[in-house]
């Protein structure tokens, strides 16, 4: 037809989607070949050999555990007689259950001034070691009661708190002319395990969050101070913000780690303290298996302790927007 423009192509040309579908034949070529090579299976060898003692460990020490736990949630199990099913007669039991109940109450009481009273001395702490000193040894210093074990911790507490020769009570007596029973009272007991807690805790925490506030540019105070931003503003409007995700994990660590409590609680105050005042749920749950020998049943409650963490932890990291930063 006259007017039509005659395409032109090279004699040996291939048509534009046949040179992409052989351009993806090669590359997945090039890689079947990369990976069937002898020197990528040996690394692949060495690599499974590196991990499998690490993996060997998960499975016997953390998968297994888990496994049977859940098995003998279902049973009755004594240790010197076999488990015997029983369905969820122990899960029915555990809902009507006021002592497990209490020890839920006891263990969020807990939870919740360890975690608030720790994580804003940690936080203070951090932010002081950020802006005013930067010495090793104080740096130190800071985290040395996280290395005391959790026994001697307890231990020293109990003597210092102590109602009659306790060095506490002895300073509290000349100023104020009264003995405190810190840790025999069913009200002072809690908060007195939790600031034991708090003191023990507050360094290893304050070192994570001095880790997060370095990785803050130092160019974004500056811009701040410029505008005219005072140092409260500064710290919620930057610093809080900008150190969210670390902020984050230290909470929920912090959560983790204050549900699970039991060295401490047992040491300062035994077999739960004054009316059950203490005894939180790992302890109640040590008591079931140790002490009546009810495994099956300390088996539930674990399994009950768990489900609250994972969900606990799901909705904090959900609430905190954990995996998210505002650095970008």
């Amino acid at each position: 037809m006259a007017g039509t423009i005659p395409r032109i192509t090279a004699p040996n040309a291939a048509p534009p989607d046949s040179a992409a579908r052989a351009a993806r034949r090669g590359v997945r070529k090039s890689r079947r070949s990369a990976s069937s090579s002898p020197i990528h299976r040996k690394d692949w060898r060495v690599a499974w050999l590196l991990i499998a003692p690490a993996m060997v460990g998960f499975l016997i020490f953390a998968v297994y555990p888990l496994v049977r736990g859940v098995y003998l949630s279902f049973t009755t199990f004594h240790v010197l007689s076999p488990a015997q099913w029983t369905g969820l007669a122990n899960y029915r039991e555990l809902i009507h259950d006021s002592i497990f109940w209490n020890s839920v109450r006891v263990t969020i009481y807990f939870v919740v001034l360890s975690v608030g009273i720790g994580i804003f001395f940690s936080l203070i702490t951090a932010v002081i070691m950020h802006r005013l000193t930067k010495s090793t040894v104080i740096r130190g210093m800071v985290l040395l009661p996280f290395l005391i074990s959790g026994v001697v911790a307890g231990l020293v507490w109990s003597w210092m708190l102590q109602s009659q020769l306790g060095i506490v009570n002895i300073w509290l007596q000349d100023l104020t002319g009264h003995n405190f029973l810190f840790l025999g009272s069913s009200g002072w007991a809690i908060p007195t395990v939790a600031l034991i807690n708090v003191w023990k805790s507050m360094g290893y925490n304050a070192v994570l969050l001095f880790a997060g506030l370095q990785m803050i540019p130092p160019d974004v105070y500056e811009a701040a101070r410029l505008d005219g931003a005072g140092e409260v503003r500064i710290f919620r409007r930057i610093t809080v913000p900008l150190l969210r995700p670390v902020l984050a994990m230290v909470v929920i660590l912090t959560v983790i780690g204050s549900f699970q409590v039991f060295d401490i609680v047992q040491v300062v105050t035994p077999n739960g303290g004054t009316a059950d005042a203490s005894n939180v749920l790992p302890l109640y749950i040590y008591t079931k298996a140790f002490s009546e020998f009810d495994f099956g049943y300390a088996s539930t409650m674990s399994i009950a302790l768990f489900v609250m963490l994972l969900a606990i932890t799901f909705l904090q990291m959900r609430m905190t927007r954990a995996s998210e930063s505002d650095l970008a």
